[in-house]
């Protein structure tokens, strides 16, 4: 029975292999660091960094990632490999070889350069299997996330701004919206007034 479930565990470890090899065929069995990360229909970015020195280096570890239930594991079941059919917002690989003595070294500044450029870290510490290795903490989203989000608004703000100024009008879709004598509720006159408001803030380029 024990030899049934190794042979069953390998055929399925070797079938993920498989679908990794199929995207990424330079991927290595040796030694190093790999790196996931994603872009999700929102534009918000997340990114997962590891290491590996076990027999069958990235290649075996990654599939192992497909084929388990931990926290990373679970989001590339879910969100699968970007370049798979019908895949939209998948992670993507990269990977960096090198040699034992390096690995905590690299896998925690890779961490740190992921956050510093604005990705979500799904990793649960900031690296390294010895000393050194501590938290994330509660994983709050680098400088660089708000960053992103703040300069997204603005970008959206000065669009509708200009397609109200060109090609559009304000106006209510609905009869209910007005009162008997033709003119606006009281809730929806504050609504309008709210979005014109908004239409009239100015953004960077325009206090420049």
């Amino acid at each position: 029975m024990g030899n049934k479930n190794w042979w069953v565990a390998q055929q399925k470890l070797n079938g993920a292999k498989k679908r990794l090899l199929k995207l990424y065929p330079s991927l290595p069995e040796r030694t190093g660091i790999y790196i996931l990360t994603r872009v999700d229909e929102n534009g918000f970015k997340y990114a997962y960094v590891g290491q590996t020195k076990a027999k069958g280096g990235i290649l075996k570890r990654l599939a192992e990632h497909l084929l388990g239930y931990q926290h990373i594991d679970r989001s590339l079941k879910a969100h699968k490999l970007q370049g798979e059919k019908d895949v939209e917002y998948g992670w993507l690989i990269d990977w960096v070889e090198c040699l034992d003595e390096e690995l905590n070294k690299l896998e925690q500044d890779y961490i740190k350069t992921y956050a510093n450029m604005g990705y979500q870290m799904r990793n649960k510490t900031i690296g390294s299997q010895g000393k050194g290795k501590t938290g994330l903490g509660e994983q709050k989203p680098s400088k660089g996330y708000y960053d992103g989000l703040k300069q997204g608004y603005k970008n959206c703000l000065k669009d509708i701004k200009e397609y109200f100024e060109k090609y559009l009008n304000y106006d209510f879709k609905r009869p209910q919206c007005y009162k008997k004598n033709g003119e606006l509720k009281e809730i929806y006159l504050k609504k309008l007034l709210e979005f014109k408001k908004l239409l009239e803030e100015k953004t960077d380029d325009e206090t420049m």
